[in-house]
């Protein structure tokens, strides 16, 4: 059973047609009917639920329940509704279903009415907008024997992992989320709702969507499983920058890169407590008679590593990095939305082993830091993410003043989810979170402290008495998903193009950074000279050698967001200079070749670079989309 719920001022319907053969049948005066002050619960029964309807009825009822209290909802809406599921249950055991939600909130004191089920309805709401005013749930049935004691594990689940959700300020105020003042954080109001509402399915396209196909980076791949992309020439190549960016900045920082398998077998005994423990959506490979999973983190292969490792307390912290290409997970297909969320992906994955917590919380601000180091030189600051920590009630009362210095180090209010008692196997973590245009967000860096792992994997070191102990690990993805870093940039350029602003990529990332356009043909020979020299440096250039009017040509160069467009005729040629239009500033100006270049070279030192990812000549290229 899927569920939306809304808190809403009120929900009002009006049957209109049969959307079944054999609709419900409903008395005149439930044809129409209106709630105030209500919880709306849109429902959708699947199929899944046909095997056993009493527990899906049962843990409906916990779920909206729970919901209701936390709004204070004393009147519920039940409303069939077919659009959150394409796994539909049959109409028969739906209904019976929602009638016997309907009667079990009605048993436990709450005023509820239910919408007819098998008609098309007119609807009316007010959602009223606070941080819990949307909420969505998946229900999942289970066999009947084992009902009680899920419902009794659940209970104590729901128990330990209630967040509660505060907004924390430089100056180390802590404040309930709801009754925090946003004003000046618009973009912290939106990152806050839509965590606490956990809502993950993309319900339009996101502008990067139409960005990564209108410039020939990345496309949908028809013929493999969704969330699988293509990459064009242009989007390998910013996506091979990226990945040796990140790359060299965790060596820098002194990781030991090293390589592990992307499949493992389901019953080794430490990956198969692992998988019990962090549950994901696993693809499955069979071998013979052996099935083996697809990782969906480089932890397993590093985990092994250290497990065979025999390491020193000199050796500590000890860091180790792969770059997984690829991980994969199998999102759901509502989930899936172009380079946010898919189901291969390349993930920066660094591990670090600390000796005790205190060397843990001290990496972890040394990441924290390398973190926003390696999202600044994508051209991402402070002011266009948002930062949530995570942690129990214990660690904040233990360690506060060194969760308000993270605060103070990103220099602005950040988002607190905090529990009672730890259930995942951290004790602390962050996340630097990108709002895209549609209100979603997106995890990028994350640094979390491990205290489960590398006792469950065998993983030791020996102290200076020569005793072997049991590690702490970080697990550090500086970036996060490199396709991820892709969607951010491409959505922080639609934000910047909504407000009037010119898009363009980082200068270093740009497929192409330098455009030639001979004013006619007669000066192609200068143009190739002047292309020459630039190429010779290290610089990516290209020439337009089309027979395109000039006008036309400049256009085309401006909708490629082409960082300098060179356009060179019978002066310059004669003078042995070029005219330089620059994207960032809008000026234009007359430069010697060398001068352009020192330029380039002056905005893009310590950047990785790679060759120009397409012919020479623009009529040589080939279109990859239609």
């Amino acid at each position: 059973m899927r569920l939306l719920l809304i808190h809403a001022d009120y929900i009002e319907y009006e049957v209109r047609d049969k959307a079944i053969k054999n609709p419900e049948p409903v008395p005149e005066e439930r044809l129409r009917g209106r709630l105030e002050e209500v919880l709306a619960v849109f429902a959708s029964v699947e199929k899944y639920d046909e095997a056993d309807p009493e527990s899906v009825v049962s843990r409906a009822v916990s779920e909206i329940e729970s919901v209701a209290e936390q709004v204070g909802a004393k009147r519920i809406m039940v409303y069939p509704f077919a659009h959150l599921s394409s796994e539909l249950g049959k109409p028969d055991v739906a209904l019976k279903i929602l009638r016997e939600v309907e009667e079990k909130l009605r048993e436990d004191g709450y005023e509820v009415e239910r919408a007819p089920f098998g008609y098309y309805k007119a609807f009316k709401l007010s959602c009223k907008g606070h941080p819990l005013a949307e909420l969505s749930r998946t229900i999942r049935p289970e066999t009947a024997g084992a009902v009680e004691e899920r419902n009794v594990a659940l209970e104590k689940e729901e128990k330990e992992l209630r967040s509660y959700w505060y907004i924390l300020t430089p100056e180390g105020e802590l404040v309930e989320v709801d009754k925090f003042d946003f004003t000046g954080h618009e973009n912290l109001r939106k990152f806050a709702n839509y965590e606490i509402s956990k809502s993950r399915v993309a319900d339009r396209e996101p502008p990067h969507v139409r960005l990564m196909l209108e410039h020939e980076l990345v496309d949908y791949e028809p013929g493999s499983d969704g969330g699988n992309l293509r990459y064009y020439p242009k989007g390998r190549l910013i996506k091979a920058l990226l990945e040796q960016y990140v790359t060299e900045k965790v060596i820098n920082y002194g990781a030991m890169e090293v390589e592990t398998p992307i499949m493992y077998d389901f019953e080794h005994p430490a990956l198969e407590k692992y998988l019990n423990r962090f549950p994901a959506r696993q693809y499955i490979v069979k071998s013979g008679d052996k099935k083996f999973f697809l990782r969906f983190a480089a932890c397993f292969g590093q985990f092994l590593i250290k497990k065979d490792a025999i390491i020193s307390y000199r050796n500590l912290p000890l860091r180790m990095y792969e770059l997984t290409r690829y991980s994969f997970r199998r999102e759901k297909s509502g989930e899936l939305s172009g380079l946010r969320r898919l189901r291969a992906f390349t993930m920066p994955d660094m591990h670090t082993v600390a000796s005790d917590l205190k060397q843990a919380m001290d990496e972890f601000k040394k990441q924290y830091k390398l973190s926003m180091e390696v999202l600044e030189g994508i051209g991402l600051t402070p002011k266009d993410y948002e930062a949530a920590v995570r942690f129990t009630r214990d660690f904040w009362e233990e360690h506060r003043d060194f969760i308000v210095e993270l605060a103070k180090i990103i220099g602005k209010p950040i988002l607190i989810e905090m529990w009672d008692q730890r259930f995942f196997y951290f004790i602390l973590k962050f996340e630097f979170n990108f709002v895209d245009n549609l209100d979603k967000a997106a995890a990028l860096s994350t640094v979390q402290i491990d205290v489960e792992n590398a006792e469950r994997f065998g993983i030791t070191y020996y102290d200076e008495e020569g005793k072997e102990r049991y590690p702490l690990i970080l697990h550090c993805s500086p970036s996060g998903a490199i396709e991820r870093v892709m969607y951010a940039i491409l959505e922080h350029q639609a934000k910047l193009q909504a407000k009037g602003v010119k898009p363009m990529f980082p200068l270093w990332l740009s497929p192409i950074q330098v455009r030639v356009i001979p004013v006619n043909e007669e000066f192609m020979d200068y143009a190739l000279y002047v292309a020459g020299v630039i190429e010779g440096e290290g610089v990516r250039v290209d020439i337009d050698d089309t027979s395109d009017r000039l006008g036309k040509k400049i256009r085309k160069a401006e909708k490629e967001w082409i960082p300098y467009i060179v356009v060179v005729g019978a002066n310059e040629k004669e003078q042995g200079t070029i005219t330089v239009r620059r994207r960032e500033d809008g000026e234009q100006v007359e430069l010697r070749v060398e001068e352009l270049v020192r330029e380039i070279k002056a905005k893009t030192e310590g950047f990785p670079k790679r060759p120009r990812p397409l012919p020479l000549l623009l009529s040589r290229r080939p279109k990859f989309r239609g």
